[in-house]
């Protein structure tokens, strides 16, 4: 009996504590945590197809194209890719704060079976076939944004049209005045501010998912537009590549988050509000440049 009334009296005495200390809060989870606690089924497998290699002298950019938002164009560039048109080429321009361009930069290099030129593919119309995971604030440039495959991407309701948007590291097709003048021979990325600007003006057709700082951190032209006024400025393509088209043993295999799953939308929720020790003001916004998309090389 006594041995009953002392087991009853530390029960009490734990339950007092507890109701003292107050109710057990969960601490937020970080990004990095919810990265840590994600599951294989959270991420994709980036298509091979779908994987242009650039080999510039020190070193590798990795651009993942979007043939959901922009098929002529990514046809066209994979045909010139495989034609080796890119082959010998240069970055000619890098504009701080904006962007940096490769192409011919004399105009003498011809095209075989690819296109010069394609009509416009600034927008499509919004389908079932494009999956849309919506961010929960406004947009300065558009009624919805969000992330479709893994792009950048918005919508008008009213419309029915969705497009890529002008974030850092987004691949474009260059053009001049008239809207179907391009056709990716010439190609940017944006390396600055997100020139939303430029949305629905010019094709989108992918995303750079590794090395943009082999673009980002080269010598700014001094030419109009950021164009290098000197040939020997200009940075070689030594070899541009379908990563499908590479042996086995040479092709990267790289895994991009999944944006179409509840862990990519707590990613996005810790993204709006940072809950790290060095943060004083969780600001409880974000807008669709400011998340990025993780990507992992694939384990072997």
């Amino acid at each position: 009996m006594p041995r009953l009334k002392w087991l009853i009296a530390c029960t009490l005495a734990l339950l007092g504590s507890a109701a003292l200390a107050g109710p057990v809060v969960d601490k937020p989870r970080s990004s990095a945590d919810i990265l840590a606690d994600s599951h294989a089924e959270d991420w994709r497998t980036i298509d091979p197809e779908n994987l242009m290699v650039i080999e510039l002298a020190k070193g590798r950019v990795l651009i993942e194209l979007a043939p959901g938002f922009a098929p002529q164009h990514v046809a066209n560039v994979r045909r010139l890719v495989r034609e080796r048109y890119f082959d010998g080429l240069s970055v000619m321009r890098v504009q701080d704060n904006y962007v940096a361009q490769w192409g011919d930069a004399d105009g003498k290099k011809p095209v075989k079976t690819a296109q010069k030129t394609l009509p416009a593919e600034f927008f499509r119309r919004f389908d079932e076939a494009l999956p849309f995971s919506p961010l929960p604030d406004p947009d300065a440039y558009a009624a919805q944004t969000g992330f479709t495959e893994g792009m950048p991407s918005a919508r008008d309701p009213v419309t029915g049209q969705t497009w890529l948007t002008h974030c850092y590291a987004m691949v474009g097709a260059g053009r001049d005045n008239a809207a179907d003048s391009g056709g990716g021979t010439e190609l940017y990325a944006v390396i600055g501010h997100a020139p939303r600007h430029l949305d629905r003006n010019v094709t989108l057709l992918g995303r750079v998912v590794q090395g943009i700082e082999q673009l980002s951190t080269l010598p700014r032209g001094t030419g109009t537009l950021g164009f290098y006024e000197q040939p020997n400025q200009r940075v070689l393509l030594r070899r541009v590549r379908m990563a499908s088209d590479l042996p086995v043993a040479q092709r990267p295999v790289l895994e991009a988050l999944r944006t179409d799953t509840p862990t990519w939308q707590a990613f996005v929720e810790a993204r709006r509000s940072r809950h790290e020790a060095w943060f004083a003001e969780p600001t409880g916004r974000i807008e669709v440049c400011n998340v990025p998309l993780p990507i992992r090389v694939a384990k072997k």
